[in-house]
Parts: structure tokens; C-alpha cells; sequence
């Protein structure tokens, strides 16, 4: 570890830190329906949409019928995407003459970036031609990105309202969240990253000789766009293979560094807007610092193992950290950095190899998301994920005090503290059955690239990845199978939706609620002691749900290299 990547890493943190409040300020304003800079320009645009949907921006849904009109419209994304893959070799924008996706293919693509995964068993530059990169994949990371800010804000209306019936206006909260946060902010980011390099065209791939005079295709194409709403709405989904350790897509430390700002931006601001809308903000800064303590930890952790690197390279005499996989333009401490904020904000873009990565160092990424998209998470999903722990921590400690659990004056009664659990208990229920099924069947281990311990964290990591829409991967595990493809299909499914429709139950269930005052017995939910609370309860759940899957992947993996065993 050296000074110039603490640094670094402290950099990042301050530069989150500063757009919280202002970005929550703004969003605020935006999902209030209050006027802001861009009305004038937008507004117009805003109200002609509504009237082509057939609703009113004072229109306002009971949950049920915003969960039904959420799930309608993720249907209809979901057929678009999946018949724009099957007939792409007949459809224009298509200068590399790309062929039809298989059809497992295409649905596993048409789930994953409807569910805001971006899990990618194939090349995007070999695979998908301009218009799905454009007209599907970069269309679904804005709608995808919007549902989750959509279903953070309703979730959140419900705490803030009382005594009433409705959380607003899927429809309402979709279009704000596109055109006045997503949009204008991709625009921008955009810019700069032609600005550094990155290419944004629809011309046909380049053919250049190289030194050797053999001849090479450089793949080309609308980069920039999609690696703007890719990393702000938390998608990761690469336009090419390699991901942002492509140069194309992350040309050199700074284009890193702003990606990773804009990995955690909104996730980050969200609890400013949770403060904000429930009229005190110290209850939003309390969910943010929980975040920031397991971030933290996770950070210092990677960064420890891959700076410490492989004993046994060591012991050949070759001194360093763990280059593996690794660009040099970045480093280890930008590459460890990189690979905890896209695990624990459920992006999934990588810089760097995460299965290249030493047993501990790929531990932490598995952990993040493990724990259920609580730290920061996914546009949206980050924060009504950690408040399903949030609720099971009220309901810990009304059990310890013998009182009836409240948080903002809204009682938890039996209702929430169910749907909290079901929400919770979905994201282990997919990441290790499937895994417990995949390592027993041929077709499943037959797709393993590595043996022993890091062969079965290879499937462990697909799972989880899925379930916790992310889309990361240890590189080793051919995914690209019937097999895998149909089943890590349905595991993003469930880590998505069984997790959005209790969170919405919930907030329905609130919203009817009175809000009574604080008083001497309240148990005080902006303070040090409740974050303490709510990362023991992370935590406790996270170990026992998974440490014994993690003993027989990483960890053994790590106690057998410290004998001088490899796989």
C-alpha cells in the first residue's frame, strides 16, 4: 500500500461526499415537483409524455397499481430488447453484419439489462450491433436506472406521508427521473469522455496493420453515450468485451476516476433526499455513514490483499502486489478501489479482473454483494434495499427494550417486519440454491475454469452476481451456456422484483399510517449508536447466511495459498 493510493482513494470519498447534498437537493426538487433550472426546456417535454401515457403529473396510484404499471412497463422493455436481438441481422445500424443472438442468449440479456444487471455472456463488439447498443441496451440502462429511483422515491413517500392511500405516480416518478436527472447528467458526462478519448460513432470498425504488418479490426462505435448512463445508473454493461479496462471505454485515471464518482453519485445522494423528504436530514446522513463504515472496511481489506499480492510469487524473489489482471494505467489501489465501489453499488463495470484478483482481494467484491445491495447499491435499489434492514433493525431493538418498534413515527408492525424479511431472504434463497444445484450437475462444473475452491467461487460469484444485479464476473466460468444463461436469467429476476414488490408493500402499508411525535421512549434512529445497530444487523445476517459458502470458496482458497497450494 503506498501513500499516492490512499490519496487517491480519499479523493474519491471527498468528491462523493460533496455532490450529496447538492445532488439530493436537486433530486428533491425534481421528484416534488418543484421547478428547476431545466422546466423551462424540459417541462414542456414532460407534460407531452404524460399526455401520451394518459396520466397527470397530479395523478397519484395506490401500491398495487404502482407495482402493476412497474411491472407492465418492465414487461414490455423485456420483449422489445429480447426481439431486437433475435432479428438484428435484418435491421439497420449494423455495420459489422452481426448475426441473430441465440435465443437463451437473448433472453439472458434482455433480463439483465432490464433488471438493471448488465451480467454479459458475451462480447459486445462481436456480438451486438449499433442499433441494440443503442435502441436497447442503452434505452434499457436509462429505464432500468429510473425504475429503481422510481421505486426508492415512493418507498420513501411513504414514510414522509400520512394518513393517506397513494405513493405516487410510477409514471410521474419514471419520466422525472429520465429527464431531469439521468439525462442532462449523461449529456455531460458524455462530452467529457469524447473530450478524453473515448469514441462516439456510428461508423464501421477501422481496420489498421500493425507493426508486425498483420492486420487487426479496431472495433468503433457510440462508446461514450452508453458509458455515461452505464456507470451513472449503476448498469456496468461493457460496449466492449473487456469492460472499462478497454481503453476505449476508460482511457486513463482520470476517466476512472470520474466513473467512479458517477458510480455512487445518486445512490449516494439518495439519503439526502430520504433526509430532505422526511424533514430531517441527520436520519439520511445515519443510512449514508452506515453505507460509508462497510465501504470503508471494504477497501481497506482489498486494497491490504492485493497490495500484499501472492507469497508464493514471492517467494521466487519477485517483490509487489498482486498485478494480475490489472491495467497499469491504474494500479492496484485505483483497480481495488474500482472493484469495491462497483460491487458495493451493484454496477457490475470492471477495471480490472475481479477472478484474477487474490482470494481475499475477491472476497470483498462477493461480500458486497452478499450483504443485498445496501452499500450505496444500485441507483434506487441501494437505498430501499438497506432500509429492509433497516426495518429488521427497529424490530431488533423494540425486541431488546420491550416496546412496539417505530421509525419516523411510523409504527413497524408485522406486516413490514414480513415483507422486510422476504425481501432479504430472496437474494440468498437464489444465489446459493442455484449454486448448490449448478456444482452438482455436469453441465454446470462442465463451464469451470479454474479447479478446486476458486472453481466453485466462480459459480458462487455468477449467482450472487445475478441475484444482486450487479453483473461482474470471475472471468473464468464460461457463462454462455443453456444452463447458465436460463438460470442466472431467473436469479435476476428474483434479486430484483421479489425485492421491489415487498419494498412497495411496505410502503404502502406506511403511507396509511398516522405519524405520532417523538418521545422519551424512542429509540433515537439519526445517532451513532443506530448505525452501530445497523451494520451489526448487515452484518450477523450476511455471516450466517453465507460464511459457509465463503469457507469452502475464498477462504480456504486463501489458507491453501498460505501452504503453497494454487488452483
Amino acid at each position: 500500500m503506498t501513500l499516492i493510493g490512499w490519496i487517491q482513494i480519499l479523493l474519491f470519498c471527498g468528491l462523493v461526499l460533496v455532490l450529496v447534498k447538492p445532488l439530493g437537493g436537486y433530486m428533491t426538487r425534481v421528484f416534488s415537483g418543484e421547478r428547476t433550472l431545466l422546466s423551462p426546456v424540459l417541462g414542456p417535454l414532460e407534460r407531452g409524455l404524460y399526455r401520451i401515457a394518459g396520466t397527470g403529473e397530479n395523478e397519484e396510484q395506490h401500491w398495487t397499481t404502482y407495482a402493476a404499471a412497474m411491472l407492465l412497463f418492465n414487461l414490455a422493455g423485456f420483449v422489445l430488447l429480447y426481439f431486437l436481438q433475435r432479428f438484428q441481422g435484418v435491421l439497420p445500424f449494423n455495420p459489422a453484419g452481426m448475426t441473430a443472438v441465440p435465443p437463451e442468449l437473448a433472453f439472458n440479456t434482455a433480463t439483465s439489462f432490464v433488471t438493471n444487471t448488465n451480467w454479459q455472456n458475451y462480447g459486445g463488439e462481436s456480438t451486438m450491433s449499433y442499433l441494440v447498443q443503442m435502441a436497447g441496451l442503452t434505452v434499457q440502462n436509462f429505464v432500468s436506472a429510473a425504475t429503481g429511483m422510481a421505486i426508492a422515491v415512493a418507498l420513501i413517500r411513504g414514510f414522509a406521508r400520512a394518513s393517506g392511500k397513494s405513493i405516487g405516480n410510477f409514471w410521474v416518478d419514471l419520466t422525472r427521473a429520465t429527464l431531469y436527472v439521468l439525462l442532462p447528467i449523461c449529456i455531460v458526462l458524455t462530452l467529457v469522455f469524447v473530450w478524453l478519448g473515448m469514441p462516439q460513432t456510428l461508423g464501421p470498425y477501422v481496420d489498421a496493420t500493425t507493426l508486425e504488418g498483420a492486420k487487426q479490426t479496431i472495433a468503433l462505435g457510440p462508446v461514450a453515450s452508453q458509458i455515461a448512463i452505464k456507470m451513472l445508473g449503476t448498469n456496468g454493461g461493457g460496449f466492449f468485451n473487456v469492460n472499462a479496462a478497454h481503453p476505449f471505454e476508460n482511457p486513463d485515471a482520470i476517466s476512472n476516476m470520474i466513473q467512479m464518482v458517477a458510480i455512487f453519485a445518486i445512490g449516494a445522494a439518495m439519503t439526502n433526499v430520504f433526509g430532505r423528504m422526511v424533514g430531517n436530514q441527520r436520519q439520511g446522513w445515519a443510512i449514508l455513514a452506515t453505507m460509508g463504515v462497510l465501504f470503508v472496511a471494504g477497501v481497506v481489506v482489498c486494497y491490504w490483499a492485493e497490495a500484499a499480492g501472492n507469497p508464493l510469487v514471492h517467494a521466487l524473489g519477485l517483490e509487489g502486489g498482486n498485478m494480475e489482471g490489472k491495467e497499469v494505467r491504474f494500479g492496484i489501489a485505483l483497480s481495488s478501489l474500482f472493484a469495491v465501489v462497483t460491487t458495493a453499488a451493484s454496477c457490475g463495470a470492471v477495471n480490472a479482473m475481479h477472478g484474477s484478483f487474490t482470494a481475499l482481494g475477491g472476497l470483498i467484491p462477493l461480500i458486497n454483494m452478499e450483504l443485498g445491495e445496501v452499500i450505496v447499491g444500485g441507483v434506487g435499489a441501494g437505498f430501499y434495499g438497506i432500509v429492509m434492514f433497516v426495518v429488521l433493525a427497529i424490530f431488533v431493538a423494540g425486541l431488546m427494550v420491550g416496546r412496539t418498534p417505530e421509525y419516523l413515527g411510523k409504527k413497524i408492525e408485522a406486516k413490514e417486519v414480513k415483507m422486510a424479511v422476504l425481501a432479504i431472504l430472496c437474494l440468498p434463497l437464489a444465489m446459493l440454491v442455484f449454486t448448490a444445484i449448478a456444482v452438482v450437475l455436469p453441465t454446470g462444473v462442465a463451464s469451470i475454469g479454474n479447479p478446486g475452491p476458486h472453481g466453485f467461487s466462480e459459480i458462487l460469484y455468477a449467482y450472487t452476481s445475478g441475484a444482486a444485479n450487479n453483473g461482474s464476473a470471475f472471468g473464468g466460468l464460461t457463462g454462455n451456456t443453456p444452463w447458465y444463461n436460463i438460470t442466472i436469467g431467473l436469479a435476476m429476476l428474483m434479486g430484483r422484483f421479489l425485492v421491489i414488490i415487498p419494498a412497495l408493500a411496505i410502503a404502502g402499508s406506511l403511507v396509511m399510517k398516522k405519524s405520532a411525535p417523538a418521545s422519551a421512549g424512542t429509540f433515537p434512529t439519526d445517532g451513532k449508536l443506530f448505525v452501530g445497530l445497523l451494520v451489526g444487523v448487515i452484518l450477523i445476517v450476511g455471516g450466517l447466511t453465507f460464511f459457509p459458502a465463503l469457507a469452502v470458496g475464498p477462504i480456504v482458497e486463501h489458507l491453501a495459498m498460505s501452504l503453497g497450494q494454487t488452483f
